[in-house]
């Protein structure tokens, strides 16, 4: 089921409700770190089952993402997320660098295409199954690279022509607005830095205490960023799309997407 939330948010360290800001990616150098799922072609972001805070600070976001993804099987519908998409059509593919892979459908998806992708995410289980995924689509060897990392403290060694930021929410502390800055450092002259973000909780998560959390408007994505002069704003709005809940429930989500081009 393309473009659902499932349950929620991504982690900040990867794919949707997952993603939340860590990633991972098929090649060699596996590194460990946090960035929360930001995802799986569903751009939903998960709200997740409830966690011990003190649990959580004394084993870390690594040990919280991999007992989220560790709960199921596959959590997200391994379709690339539609902005994504819709924005990738227009690009001649070059490096790409996915922030919060999670499950790896976007990055697979963009290898596809002709990308060379490195994958970044918090959670080792969930570059695990990113991996598996990108074997099962028959992925080129060596065209993504998996870096379990923490993206609160990750840095990009590189540029690349294109770095995705997709859902980074994640429902224990993560610095998103840092995450972001350093997201637009590794863009490289003439490349785009495209951030999604949920404007609003999916319907099925109603059960769910989001009184803490952050959903940012389209102005709240371009103040993180803190852009200057060198860069052009392609994109800010909120986009409306259809998706499937968990239990197969339609409803209409709201994404707030940002598309900006470095000169």
């Amino acid at each position: 089921m393309p473009d659902d939330m499932r349950d929620g948010t991504r982690s900040a360290t990867g794919e949707h409700a997952g993603r939340t800001g860590h990633g991972v990616h098929a090649g060699d150098g596996v590194h460990t770190g946090h960035g929360g799922p930001g995802g799986d072609g569903n751009g939903s972001g998960h709200d997740g089952p409830a966690h011990d805070a003190g649990e959580t600070a004394a084993n870390g976001p690594a040990a919280f993402w991999d007992g989220l993804y560790g709960e199921r099987g596959r959590m997200w519908s391994g379709e690339p997320n539609r902005a994504l998409v819709e924005t990738v059509e227009r690009l001649v593919p070059g490096r790409a660098l996915d922030l919060g892979c999670g499950e790896g459908a976007d990055s697979v998806w963009l290898a596809l295409q002709g990308w060379t992708v490195t994958a970044v995410d918090v959670s080792a289980v969930a570059i695990a199954r990113a991996a598996a995924h990108a074997a099962e689509r028959a992925v080129p060897e060596g065209r993504i690279t998996w870096l379990h990392a923490d993206l609160s403290s990750w840095l990009p060694a590189g540029q690349a022509e294109l770095v995705s930021a997709c859902f980074l929410h994640s429902p224990i502390d993560f610095p998103r607005a840092a995450v972001l800055k350093a997201a637009a450092g590794a863009v490289a002259s003439g490349g785009h830095l495209l951030v999604v973000s949920h404007a609003e909780p999916p319907p099925w998560a109603a059960g769910h205490d989001h009184h803490e959390h952050r959903f940012p408007i389209p102005e709240d994505d371009l103040a993180d960023l803190a852009l200057d002069a060198a860069w052009s704003v392609l994109v800010n709005e909120v986009r409306e799309r259809e998706a499937t809940g968990p239990d197969g429930q339609q409803a209409t989500l709201r994404d707030v997407v940002t598309l900006v081009r470095r000169h």
